[in-house]
């Protein structure tokens, strides 16, 4: 059992809300929950036995972490935060996938050191309550946004010969 892979098939079969586009070594979806705006996630296409970077060839790998930067780059345009945080974790998920959150000032209120830190330092429960899921129109919203960045970072790469998405 592995949520992206299921995530991956809602995504092939036209039922995952949350998707974005079709990269050549993943798939851009936004986050479930949106205490982060514009929370987005990276998705490996396959799982198998590659749960590590370093599992991956060389190209595999290369082109992995260039359509990952990309994706940053067009959250970073989409949404304006003040830095951006990357997390590739797995144990929760052993398949490859890149948590990118947007981050502000004040975005983990009180929690933290004096309010700074890392997302996991903000309470899960807060992160994932249901008052944090986009409603219908936020999200459609957020999706053009991201959809629209992502293409003008591809093809202002693609202008500068690099092949990619």
């Amino acid at each position: 059992m592995c949520l992206i892979c299921d995530r991956i098939a809602m995504i092939q079969r036209g039922e995952n809300p949350y998707f974005v586009k079709e990269l050549k070594t993943g798939y851009v979806v936004l986050g479930d929950h949106q205490h982060f705006p514009g929370y987005t996630l990276f998705l490996y296409k396959t799982h198998g036995d590659k749960s590590e970077l370093f599992h991956l060839d060389l190209p595999e790998r290369t082109a992995f972490l260039q359509e990952m930067t990309l994706v940053a780059q067009a959250v970073d345009a989409a949404f304006a935060p003040d830095k951006i945080n990357y997390e590739l974790l797995g144990m929760g998920d052993a398949h490859l996938h890149w948590h990118i959150f947007p981050r502000r000032s004040g975005d983990i209120g009180s929690y933290g050191n004096r309010g700074v830190g890392p997302v996991w330092w903000y309470p899960m429960e807060k992160m994932y309550d249901d008052a944090n899921r986009p409603t219908k129109e936020e999200l459609a919203d957020m999706k053009r946004r991201l959809l629209s960045a992502l293409e003008r970072v591809i093809a202002a790469r693609n202008g500068d010969g690099q092949a990619i998405g």
